[in-house]
């Protein structure tokens, strides 16, 4: 697993010991102070004191992707105080704020803590893999493997864009933009392209979700094809493939606002042979098509933190970057229609997989009267330490299922990847193991629920 990228200047959280979280930014130490040897860490200023230290990378955790848990965890006065500098410290980008009479944090050596280490990070802005900062052998192969997805990438159509909407850069264009379906994923997107102000018309199938945007000063789209046709560059975002194809071809649907120009953006995660049929009939009318399925969940969506997959049409994947930046930290485009759809199904095929077997793993430690706490805690060590991991399995533990990607959402992944796999006459048995699990957990009524609510089939 790559590691973190966190490099000088970056605003984070330090853990110290028994302190509570504390937000600094990281900056070059003194030429006099040698950095802990055997230690992968970096010297970080706090804010609203006088202290610095060296500390331990995986008690670091970037300031603007986990201020709002932070600042939930930890109260008091002077705690405040060092928050609303770093706040000040934003809005100016000036130099490192004075110091303040605030009573000493630290004193003695870094001790050893025991942290959730960080995965989220606002720079993970390289070609699939980050650069590693470990030493010897891990390093080259980490090296040679980005290396390789690179010379890879430049001798075919796939491209990687950075977004640059985490550091407030985020130029929008002047295009009108037209947004259908406001559920998990598309009421954060709608709310990010907003935040960074594009001018964006939305429309729902239930009118009430669109309110809230209506406030923040989005426009209202009686139908679809109204949305389409005032705007220049429209998106949606859908639950499945069926859905997909109603909203394209329709009573007042997309299709009958498209004509020569207009642009459809469809962010759904479907199958390449509906993304090949809408592409068509979008094409067919003189509109541009470009499939846009995104890879995340409800908070990487709020966050802006999501990955998009594109195919099709190359300059309106171009046309789209400050949308783009607005809603993810990378875009992909990868060639013709239905390399998207092919890749995101792969993707969540993984994911869904993946979880089934760590609810799996959950039921059985407590069968055998084993610790799940202690398993956790355990995983978070090792290489499947994540904050997907981590957010899933306390779920698990807490027992609390809000949905964050719903659990009908991946299962319907699952049996699209299986059936594209069957397409090429390669067998999934991992996939289709999982989605047993997971149809299991929709009999038991859980497919509103997140998808870590399969834990509750395993228990069946």
């Amino acid at each position: 697993m790559a590691t973190v990228s966190l490099r000088v200047g970056d605003l984070v959280w330090g853990k110290l010991g028994g302190y509570p979280p504390w937000p600094g930014k990281i900056v070059n130490p003194p030429k006099d102070l040698k950095k802990p040897r055997g230690k992968k860490c970096f010297f970080v200023k706090f804010f609203g004191t006088e202290d610095h230290a060296w500390i331990k990378v995986d008690q670091l955790k970037s300031y603007q992707l986990h201020k709002e848990e932070m600042v939930k965890i930890t109260k008091g006065k002077r705690f405040q105080q060092a928050v609303d500098a770093v706040e000040e410290f934003i809005k100016s980008k000036d130099a490192f704020p004075e110091p303040s009479t605030v009573k000493r944090l630290i004193t003695g050596p870094v001790a050893e803590y025991k942290w959730k280490q960080v995965k989220d990070d606002p720079h993970f802005h390289h070609f699939l893999l980050s650069q590693s900062e470990k030493s010897g052998s891990c390093s080259a192969i980490i090296q040679k493997l980005k290396t390789t997805a690179e010379e890879e990438a430049e001798s075919t159509s796939i491209q990687a864009a950075d977004s640059t909407a985490t550091n407030g850069t985020v130029t929008p264009t002047d295009k009108r933009i037209g947004f259908l379906g406001l559920g998990l994923m598309g009421s954060g997107i709608v709310a990010n392209l907003l935040k960074m102000g594009h001018t964006v018309t939305v429309w729902n199938r239930t009118g009430e979700k669109c309110d809230p945007f209506l406030q923040e000063g989005a426009r209202l789209g009686r139908t679809p094809a109204e949305v389409v046709s005032t705007c220049d560059i429209t998106l949606s975002c859908i639950s499945d493939p069926k859905s997909a194809k109603d909203l394209v071809l329709g009573p007042s649907g997309v299709l009958q606002g498209i004509r020569p120009g207009k642009c459809y953006v469809d962010m759904s995660t479907v199958d390449p042979e509906t993304a090949t049929e809408i592409s068509q009939v979008i094409t067919s009318r003189g509109g541009r098509f470009l499939e846009a399925p995104v890879s995340g969940n409800r908070q990487l969506s709020e966050n802006g933190m999501l990955v998009v997959l594109a195919a099709g049409d190359k300059a309106l994947f171009d046309d789209c970057s400050s949308c783009f930046q607005a809603m993810g930290k990378k875009s992909f485009y990868l060639g013709e229609v239905g390399n998207a759809s092919k890749m995101m199904l792969i993707v969540n095929m993984i994911l869904g997989s993946f979880m089934a077997s760590v609810a799996e793993g959950f039921t059985l430690a407590k069968i055998a009267s084993q610790s799940q706490e202690v398993l956790l805690y355990i995983l978070s060590q090792g290489p499947l330490a994540s904050a997907f991991l981590d957010q899933k399995c306390q779920s698990i533990l807490q027992g609390n299922f809000k949905p964050d990607f719903l659990l009908k959402h991946i299962q319907k992944d699952l049996r699209l990847a299986i059936a594209m796999g069957d397409a090429v006459n390669h067998s999934t048995p991992m996939a289709a193991a999982a989605n047993e699990v997971f149809k299991k957990a929709k009999a038991l009524d859980q497919s509103e629920n997140d998808m870590s609510a399969v834990y509750l089939a395993c228990n069946q």
